[in-house]
């Protein structure tokens, strides 16, 4: 007869970074921090050991941490990771953490653009508005004499503001990532949404539901005083196919809107989770989109967004399939996250993805 195992010995291997303990937190203690009872014996460099006592109810789960939940476990891109599960019946478990937290960060400091306002009330003429619009540069862009591709992005209080009132992409967080991956050579250009105005000026078509739209204005108002703007005040590449556009939900509606229109300017469509629910119209202009140059498409959103998110999706996706079976210059991407709702934390777990894709794998 067998002996009964009283244990399951769990290995992790990890990147060698710093001299912090790690510890296991989990229903069996209540996810407690810093617990010496549940502290890792390092084995190697990179390689730690617990032997974990079967003496818990199932089921059982568990994170990684280096003291508290400011320097948890995270994926390679620096978002969390859900919790694992011990299989009892398991004699080992071999785990990997490409990534900590360190003092609540998801990278060295090192390693984070530098972020700051362009202006307060930079004027939009073309609205008879004025908007705070930020800018994100490389750590080093100071120290360096490179010019940059730039990414335009939509609803900068959703970006990078951990006070957000729906949460934030933290695409600081993200870039300094990229960085230390050496994919962070890149400029972002991020604007302000005009509040109670939002739909309205991300809308590019009249809808019975919202009223006459203003999209094309701010389409306009992007190409024909930021754009300009951007290249003199920075060391911009400003050709199109070093120039991206991207948002989400409505802010996604208006970057198509804007690279279908103004494919000379933007070669590089960032669209999360577009509200191409809005118009029919959209679908139109995306048959009739004619382009000589390559342009770069990335599309993602959720299968539990909403019921017709997925339809969507496809179906644009669908539209661009037709169009590169005879124009090879059209290049797209489609990524459905089974899990994902409609908000900033899965935008922004994405975004480095995307980023990568648009900008250094096809640059």
């Amino acid at each position: 007869m067998p002996r009964q195992r009283h244990y399951i010995d769990i290995y992790l291997h990890t990147l060698v970074s710093d001299e912090r303990p790690i510890y296991l937190s989990g229903t069996f203690n209540d996810w407690a921090e810093a617990d010496s009872a549940y502290q890792m014996t390092e084995i190697g460099p990179g390689k730690f050991h617990f032997q974990f006592p079967l003496e818990h109810h199932s089921p059982i789960y568990y994170r990684y941490h280096k003291g508290d939940w400011n320097q948890e476990e995270l994926d390679r891109w620096g978002n969390v990771t859900a919790p694992r599960k011990i299989d009892p019946s398991s004699h080992e478990i071999h785990d990997r953490v490409p990534r900590w937290r360190i003092n609540g960060l998801a990278t060295s400091v090192r390693f984070m653009p530098q972020k700051f306002i362009i202006e307060d009330d930079f004027e939009i003429p073309q609205l008879g508005k004025r908007r705070r619009i930020w800018a994100l540069v490389p750590c080093d862009y100071y120290r360096t004499k490179k010019r940059y591709p730039v990414l335009y992005l939509q609803d900068a209080q959703n970006l990078f503001n951990e006070h957000a009132p729906f949460g934030n992409w933290a695409i600081d967080q993200k870039m300094g990532i990229l960085k230390e991956l050496g994919f962070g050579d890149l400029i972002i250009i991020a604007i302000e949404h005009g509040g109670h105005d939002r739909i309205k000026e991300y809308s590019p078509f009249d809808t019975e539901r919202f009223g006459p739209g203003e999209g094309s204005l701010y389409a306009q108002f992007i190409v024909e005083t930021l754009k300009p703007y951007v290249d003199r005040k920075f060391r911009s590449e400003p050709h199109r196919i070093h120039t991206g556009i991207g948002g989400s939900s409505m802010g996604g509606l208006i970057s198509v809107y804007t690279a279908i229109n103004y494919p000379e300017v933007f070669s590089k469509w960032m669209i999360f989770s577009p509200s191409l629910w809005l118009s029919s119209q959209i679908f139109r202009e995306a048959r009739d989109f004619e382009n000589n140059e390559p342009s770069f498409v990335y599309l993602y959103g959720g299968k539990n967004e909403s019921s017709s998110m997925e339809k969507e999706l496809l179906l644009f996706t669908e539209i661009l399939q037709k169009k590169a079976i005879n124009n090879q210059f059209i290049h797209y991407k489609l990524s459905i996250d089974p899990k994902a709702t409609h908000n900033e934390t899965f935008w922004g777990a994405e975004f480095p993805k995307a980023v990568k894709w648009l900008f250094f794998d096809n640059d």
